[in-house]
């Protein structure tokens, strides 16, 4: 089920009603995630911080609209969504392949002039490091398997042949895009602070991949590691969002 949302059209969502001053989080999703996952996040962080969550295509309501699988069309498509709201100091949160395409929306919207408060990269390693990787090429059991692996989706749904037949292609579109990606060049960098936020048993980021984020930043660079893999963010979401708030507190140009 789609939660209700208050705006702001196809690519961007808004949960919660914010203030009329102040930051917009804009929060990117996994691969086969959706805005929606990130309803909990706005319901905690509003109206302090104006959340948004980014709806690619071709999941929920968007389902009908073909995946786009390449990290540099979503993120040139999500600049020009994007760059009306920075009326606003903006900061990103991405988690996994979201981590990714904010990083590519960042390096975009700083090549306009807008830079945001900071970026948080969550489960992902950093952009120069790569893995030749190819599970978007394997059958459906193994797509399966990768969503049990990660544990982070409803054991109901991977028991449902019917909303499998839904989410495998969104899933293997996303894959493919995330797997397909390399950064170009390696060495780039973004303006803004980077934190980079890991699970110390997330099979798709070990310790020194996520430091290596250090790389990409011209400007500070933090990471906190917690317990648990690749949706660590389910069961430290208190902690997660303490961090999130007092980053852009401590980034904000009024500090």
């Amino acid at each position: 089920m789609t939660a209700a949302t208050t705006g702001t059209g196809a690519w961007v969502r808004r949960f919660h009603a914010a203030s009329a001053s102040g930051a917009r989080l804009v929060c990117f999703p996994h691969a086969g995630g959706a805005a929606s996952f990130f309803f909990p996040v706005s319901r905690q962080l509003a109206p302090e911080l104006d959340v948004l969550a980014i709806q690619y295509p071709g999941r929920q309501d968007r389902r009908r609209e073909p995946c786009v699988e390449d990290i540099g069309t979503l993120a040139d498509r999500l600049t020009a969504e994007l760059l009306p709201l920075a009326d606003r100091p903006l900061a990103f949160f991405g988690h996994s392949m979201g981590a990714v395409i904010a990083f590519e929306v960042t390096r975009r919207l700083e090549e306009k002039g807008v830079s945001p408060l900071v970026l948080f990269a969550s489960g992902r390693r950093s952009p120069s490091s790569v893995r030749e990787e190819s599970v978007h090429r394997a059958g459906d059991r193994a797509l399966i398997a990768e969503l049990q692996r990660l544990d982070g989706t409803d054991a109901r749904m991977l028991d449902d042949p019917e909303l499998l037949r839904m989410i495998l292609p969104t899933l293997r579109s996303d894959y493919k895009a995330v797997e397909t990606y390399r950064c170009r060049p390696p060495e780039a960098t973004v303006g803004c602070p980077v934190v980079a936020l890991i699970g110390d048993a997330d099979p798709h980021v070990t310790r020194e991949e996520g430091l290596r984020w250090k790389e990409h930043t011209r400007g500070p660079f933090d990471m906190h590691v917690f317990d648990g893999g690749h949706f660590y963010l389910n069961t430290h979401a208190a902690s997660l969002m303490q961090i999130i708030v007092e980053q852009v507190r401590d980034n904000s140009p009024t500090q």
